[in-house]
């Protein structure tokens, strides 16, 4: 049983990972070509700049354009995940507590956006936030502002583009670990005096852990590398890594460069998940 997961990861990351990697090492010269062959005339063609080159502007000094967007979208990343962690907590608990009948239409609120294309409710956003959109209008006919705010092409608008799209992925797994947690747990706490706020942050919390890590997980990892929506609704001076990216493959035709500095955002975001994980079975297997 366990090949099927194990094959998957093998065809569709290790493999794709594989190749990235010897992209980055490869020495294009002047030419097109990002699979130009690594042995020449018995010689390893191996090029280290392109790592050297993240890290360095070449005079020694740190803190290029490379790790500043790293940076970025981490700092961007880790917003994005701590808003959907406080808006879809509250929702993912009211659905596992209402009524088993009403849950289904609930669920299906939750993934009604995936039925509409996602450049098109990203594009939604522009229409809303713009100047002249939807909710600016609005708060002038209600005489709450004077003249339109400038909420587009800021930071807000970023994060509230970015939290918009990423929710459900936070809300579903939460959803899924709260309605399976056993009430009576609740009663007991409740049966020995405790408020609700303290049988909510001692027990549902510690229980519901795991589907805070998964959702956390799946909004901040996709959340670092994002591309459309910093683009469409970011500021110019909020470039991400994933518009680094781009802007190196397709505009100055360095796949090498391209290919390491997803390498590296690859490794830093795998490997502190790895030691967590590690230390999280460890730490299990000692508590038995």
């Amino acid at each position: 049983m366990i090949a099927v997961p194990y094959g998957w990861l093998l065809v569709f990351f290790v493999l794709p990972f594989l190749i990235l990697l010897r992209i980055s090492v490869t020495d294009m010269g002047s030419g097109v070509d990002p699979f130009t062959p690594l042995i020449d005339s018995g010689r390893i063609m191996l090029k280290h700049d392109n790592y050297l080159s993240i890290f360095s502007d070449g005079t020694g000094a740190g803190g290029t354009i490379y790790v500043d967007a790293y940076r970025t979208s981490l700092k961007y990343a880790f917003l994005t995940t701590l808003c959907c962690l406080l808006i879809g907590y509250p929702f993912a608990y009211f659905m596992a507590r209402a009524r088993a009948s009403v849950r289904p239409a609930l669920l299906m609120l939750v993934m009604l956006p995936f039925w509409t294309s996602f450049l098109l409710r990203v594009y939604a956003w522009k229409g809303i936030l713009a100047d002249q959109g939807v909710l600016n209008n609005l708060l002038l006919g209600l005489g709450i502002i004077h003249e339109p705010l400038v909420m587009l092409y800021t930071d807000v608008s970023m994060l509230v583009g970015m939290t918009y799209v990423y929710c459900p992925f936070m809300i579903l797994p939460l959803y899924a670990n709260l309605v399976k947690m056993d009430l009576r747990l609740i009663e007991a706490a409740h049966d020995l005096g405790a408020s609700a706020w303290k049988a909510f942050w001692l027990i549902t919390v510690p229980l519901s852990k795991s589907g805070i890590i998964a959702g956390s997980m799946l909004v901040f990892i996709p959340a670092v590398g994002e591309f459309v929506i910093p683009s469409l609704l970011g500021g110019a001076e909020n470039i991400m890594i994933g518009r680094v990216v781009w802007d190196e493959m397709f505009s100055s035709n360095n796949w090498p460069r391209a290919a390491a500095l997803s390498v590296v955002m690859i490794v830093a975001i795998l490997v502190p998940l790895a030691w967590y994980y590690r230390s999280s079975d460890a730490a299990s297997g000692t508590g038995r």
